[in-house]
């Protein structure tokens, strides 16, 4: 935010500062910036994937820990800044904080409301969900504060989305050992978008970029690979005459395949770009290609499942979310 000169602090007329005021807009775009608001469509797909691991249909629960994630997720994000603060002073001196537009104390407070309010959703959806918001809550916060720059980070970032994904399959109802392996994936390729981000502002790093073109060929492998047994209640539903049955074995490999190559397509490319050339502008398109591949990563994760359309609810996010991208103009998202 800009402050004015001594000139027109003495000499204008008695409305020249109000320009410098910040007005209700700009504060509510400087908490949609603070907030990473675009990136928020990459979390619904965490519960959805996981009640679709477990073998359950999405329901009230499943809601409940949606709003759960995201409310931990916003938590993140604003205590992030906070952490940061004195280093975004220097290397990103136009995000909220230290340009101003937001006081540190306000995002710090948001953060500990955010949590509360994550881990009482978490409760409403049962017992079993909240087992695992608490220790997800906690990495989010051992994240930001201690861990985002020790060789720890990456991996801690990695956990939080896995145990994000066995939040909904918890909540659900289905139990959190079928979503192991799926939790397993997303977090594989939530550790190598993390891997790249931790030189987005001075690139440089080739190693990075490739192991993340690397993980992401082997996870496509992974992903377009079809189950050989089914969740039990998924079984169940899938018997004959039964509603609820999963898609017929074409329907449901085309689905799995098709979202496994918007996947490798989505993120593969930035890397690649940042692999050939490390510079920071580059290694910030491959930070957000690999967010935005998330999305279709965890559509193909339901698809997987055998989940035809909770896969192609997840998939809806991705072109919401450029809609909403367009609209606010945020175009640069960033997890750090």
């Amino acid at each position: 935010m800009e402050t004015p000169g001594s000139a027109s602090a003495t000499a204008g007329p008695p409305h020249a500062d109000a320009a410098a005021l910040p007005t209700p807009s700009s504060r509510a775009g400087a908490w949609a910036e603070l907030l990473r608001l675009p990136a928020l469509f990459t979390v619904p797909g965490d519960a959805l994937a996981g009640a679709a691991a477990a073998g359950a249909r999405p329901g009230p629960r499943t809601l409940l820990a949606i709003g759960s994630s995201l409310c931990l997720y916003e938590a993140g994000m604003a205590l992030n800044d906070w952490a940061d603060r004195a280093e975004d002073a220097v290397e990103r001196p136009h995000r909220p904080l230290p340009s101003g537009r937001i006081r540190p104390a306000a995002a710090l407070a948001a953060a500990g409301a955010l949590t509360g309010a994550g881990l009482a959703l978490a409760a409403g959806a049962g017992r079993p969900a909240l087992t695992i918001a608490v220790p997800l809550a906690a990495t989010v916060w051992a994240y930001d504060l201690t861990l985002k720059h020790t060789p720890a980070g990456p991996a801690a970032m990695a956990a939080a989305r896995g145990l994000d994904l066995l939040l909904g399959a918890a909540a659900t109802g289905g139990g959190t050992r079928a979503a192991l392996p799926s939790a397993a994936l997303l977090g594989s390729h939530t550790l190598a978008v993390t891997a790249v981000s931790r030189r987005e502002t001075t690139g440089g790093s080739v190693l990075a970029p490739l192991a993340a073109l690397a993980t992401t060929g082997a996870l496509t492998g992974l992903v377009a690979r079809r189950r050989t047994r089914l969740p039990a209640g998924r079984r169940a539903a899938a018997a004959p005459g039964l509603s609820g049955s999963i898609p017929a074995p074409g329907v449901a490999d085309a689905l799995r395949t098709g979202l496994s190559a918007v996947y490798t397509a989505t993120a593969a490319r930035p890397y690649f770009h940042a692999v050939l050339n490390p510079s920071p502008p580059l290694t910030q398109r491959a930070v957000g290609g690999g967010i935005r591949a998330t999305i279709p990563l965890q559509a193909a994760l339901a698809a997987r499942s055998g989940a035809g359309a909770t896969s192609l609810l997840v998939a809806a996010l991705a072109p919401a979310g450029r809609w909403f991208t367009r609209r606010t103009a945020m175009r640069k998202v960033s997890i750090t």
